[in-house]
């Protein structure tokens, strides 16, 4: 699980609130206006005792007016009802709005962060921090206000109490100090476990996602019990922390509710006394117990205090989201008639302390094939990745046709840009769309995928074949599609083909394909596809031979540029691909059939 470092725990305390803060000016309005009907519900609330005491006093002296009073009672008592069910209403607009908006402010970041920043948080963890977290969370902006107003009721009754009568107002004052006791203790202590508690949540999250994403490795290593024993380890751990929440939450509960019903019989010994004494009238009395119970009403604060004392626990939790750096991105254009030809200048990139890139300088002329290989972790992926802008360098720049990748719009990148990888993620409802997924935005009402073009995309990945054999074909629903590894991995590639620009970037993406079909796809990328550079990670001695570049790469540095023959000549050249590999005869490109630099691996 992810923990914010105790270093950064005051710098995610103030992302959390900065969250909170810009979720309330989000439902700024409806929480004016729920705030506007509690306080309107507490000024009804404070005028009935004085105007129920007022009547009572004109009945019992059979005033004529008295009728006019019990009119007077009934709309107090309506508006106090009418404007606590506004309130509530309101208030549940206010939490539904504030979450959504902290889980579109969440997945935003998400989203547009750099891929190697997103995925140090688990799914698990993202789940829970987008859903039960953010829940909580969004329930703050209208907690804070309510428990705000909520406070106008107990100050206002304790203003009345000493304007009734002073005697039964310092008789209920003199309980207050135990009760503020009482709440700070509260907050103190069940801020603490709520966030303990959280805590543990994300870990459990995140190790039952990890387990339903590994459910087939489990049940083929038979190990089903102990990967249960290993996600519920921290069960009891969880169950302690509720339990000890609702403990501190029912210990406070119980002592309110205990020592509130005190002050009220102090109120009313006392109130009694006064009217035996001539000094309070019958009146007067149900006045001032009526105004003690709403002072006694700061009590009823502590539930209010716990939903921000979680809210702000949860949104702490969610604040991890809130902090990814989103990756920098410009405004400029590409010009028009570009070749694509691509410039690494003192590329360096460091992640967790280590250099995976250093100071990589390399030229790809525009249409060109360059292949990158290399032993594993000499950085071949991250070298793609920045190639293709889907992270930064940290020294150094990356050019397309004389413009710097962190210059381009995120429009014009992504256009011209294309990438396909080992394992690609399939969106859509077909696999028509799947294919056609991140074209640009339609006109309304939008046309599905230009079916052709995606034909043509399959064909070039070698995927047309099994695709018409589907129930469906290219309407087959994607969830329904049998498809094995190779087959997916074709769809991915068919996705890049579809929406190829002047740059295409294959990791890896022809590795769970045959060698006869990664040919045949070759072959379709060099005839088929839009013309433009490839930028390729490879790991066949026959992608190398027909590349125009081959680009090796060892422990994070550029080991040597050329055609496959010339770097066949040295050994540890042909140690990359393995001990018994073919012979340099063996490994040469065969005759182009192909324009030269066209016959690219991808």
């Amino acid at each position: 699980m992810t923990v914010p470092a105790p270093s950064g725990e005051a710098s995610t305390a103030r992302t959390a609130d900065r969250a909170l803060r810009a979720a309330a000016r989000h439902s700024a309005g409806r929480l004016a206006a729920a705030s506007a009907c509690s306080v309107a519900a507490a000024g009804a609330a404070l005028a009935e005792p004085a105007v129920l005491g007022h009547t009572l006093d004109l009945l019992l002296r059979q005033d004529p007016a008295g009728a006019r009073w019990i009119a007077w009672c009934a709309a107090v008592i309506a508006a106090e009802v009418l404007l606590d069910a506004a309130t509530a209403r309101l208030t549940g607009g206010v939490d539904a709005r504030s979450t959504a908006w902290l889980r579109r402010l969440g997945l935003g970041r998400l989203l547009r962060t750099a891929p190697h920043r997103a995925a140090r948080h688990s799914p698990g963890e993202v789940s829970a921090r987008l859903t039960a977290q953010a829940t909580t969370a969004g329930a703050v902006p209208a907690a804070v206000v309510t428990a705000s107003v909520a406070l106008l009721a107990p100050l206002g009754g304790l203003v009345a109490l000493v304007l009734v009568d002073v005697w039964t107002a310092l008789a209920f004052l003199a309980g207050l100090p135990l009760l503020a006791v009482l709440l700070r203790a509260f907050a103190r202590d069940s801020g603490a476990s709520v966030s303990r508690y959280q805590e543990v949540q994300l870990d459990l999250a995140g190790r039952l996602v990890e387990a339903l994403g590994g459910a087939r490795t489990i049940a083929a290593a038979g190990t089903a019990a102990r990967e249960q024993a290993r996600v519920l380890a921290r069960l009891p751990e969880i169950g302690a922390e509720g339990r000890r929440t609702w403990r501190i939450y029912g210990a406070t509960v119980a002592r309110t509710g205990a020592l509130m019903p005190l002050l009220l019989y102090v109120v009313l010994g006392v109130g009694g006394v006064r009217l035996a004494e001539g000094a309070l009238g019958v009146g007067g009395l149900l006045a001032a117990v009526r105004y003690a119970g709403l002072a006694a009403g700061v009590g009823t604060v502590t539930g209010r205090l716990a939903a921000v004392v979680r809210g702000r626990a949860a949104a702490r939790r969610t604040a991890a989201l809130f902090e990814l750096p989103e990756l920098p991105q410009g405004e400029r254009r590409l010009p028009g008639s570009g070749p694509g030809t691509l410039e690494l200048c003192g590329v360096r990139v460091v992640r967790a302390g280590t250099v995976l890139l250093h100071d990589v300088d390399l030229r790809i002329p525009g249409g060109a094939t360059a292949v990158v290989v290399g032993r594993s972790g000499s950085g071949k992926t991250t070298l793609a990745a920045v190639a293709g802008r889907l992270t930064a360098c940290d020294a150094g720049r990356v050019v397309l046709d004389g413009v710097p990748l962190d210059e381009l719009s995120a429009e014009e990148l992504r256009r011209e840009v294309g990438h396909a990888f080992e394992r690609p993620a399939l969106f859509g409802g077909t696999v028509a769309d799947a294919i056609a997924f991140g074209d640009g935005p339609q006109p309304c009402p939008a046309p599905g995928p230009d079916p052709e073009a995606v034909r043509a995309a399959a064909r070039a990945a070698g995927a047309d074949t099994f695709v018409r054999r589907l129930p469906e074909g290219y309407d087959t629903a994607l969830e329904d599609a049998p498809l094995s590894g190779g087959e997916w991995q074709r769809l991915g590639l068919a996705r890049a083909f579809h929406r190829a620009g002047r740059l295409l970037v294959l990791d890896d993406a022809t590795s769970s394909l045959d060698t006869l079909t990664a040919r045949e796809v070759e072959r379709a990328l060099a005839r088929e596809v839009r013309p433009g550079t490839r930028l390729v990670v490879a790991h066949r001695v026959s992608s190398a031979a027909r590349a125009d570049l081959v680009v090796w790469l060892d422990a994070g540095r550029v080991r040597a540029t050329g055609t496959h023959a010339e770097l066949w000549r040295d050994p540890a050249y042909r140690a990359v691909f393995g001990e018994g590999t073919r012979s340099e005869t063996d490994a040469r490109p065969e005759p182009a059939t192909e324009p030269p630099g066209r016959e690219a691996v991808r």
